[in-house]
C-alpha cells in the first residue's frame, strides 16, 4: 500500500505524487508549489482530486494514490494505486485525441470533450498500475 502521507510531494526526479485513499475523512492541502505551478489536493477514501493553478487536473472515484506523475510534450505518465477499480478523469487539451496505455496494454485512442476532460477506467488490485496518455 503506497499512499502519500504528506497528501502531495515533489519527487527527486521532478515528478509529483499525491493522494491517500486510506483516509476516512476528507483532507486537503492548498498552495503546494511544484515546478513553477501551484497545486491543491483533496483526498480520502471516496475521491482524490488535484488542481493545478486553479484548473482541474485529476480526479479519481474512489480515492487513489498517484506516484511519479509527469506531464510534458503532450505525454502524461503516472502510476496509480487503490483498493478497488477506479474511474479517473484527467484535464487535458479540449477536443484532442490521445493514445491511452494502462498497465502496458494499449487501451486505444480517446478524444477529450469540449472541457478537455478524458475519463478512463483502471482495474486496481492493490498493486501500482502504470498509465500513459500521449497526444495522438
Amino acid at each position: 500500500m503506497s499512499t502519500v502521507s504528506e497528501l502531495i510531494r515533489s519527487e527527486a526526479d521532478g515528478s509529483l505524487s499525491f493522494g491517500d485513499y486510506t483516509l476516512g475523512a476528507k483532507a486537503k492541502l492548498d498552495n503546494f508549489q511544484h515546478a513553477g505551478a501551484k497545486y491543491k489536493v483533496k483526498t480520502f477514501r471516496e475521491i482524490t482530486k488535484l488542481e493545478k493553478n486553479d484548473m482541474f487536473a485529476y480526479e479519481s472515484v474512489p480515492g487513489t494514490a498517484v506516484t511519479n506523475m509527469t506531464a510534458a510534450d503532450g505525454v502524461v505518465r503516472f502510476s496509480v494505486e487503490g483498493p478497488e477499480d477506479a474511474e479517473i478523469t484527467l484535464g487535458l487539451e479540449e477536443e484532442t485525441s490521445y493514445e491511452v496505455s494502462i498497465g502496458g496494454t494499449d487501451a486505444g485512442t480517446m478524444t477529450t470533450n469540449l472541457g478537455g476532460k478524458l475519463t478512463i477506467s483502471v482495474e486496481l488490485n492493490g498493486e501500482p498500475v502504470a498509465v500513459e496518455i500521449k497526444k495522438a
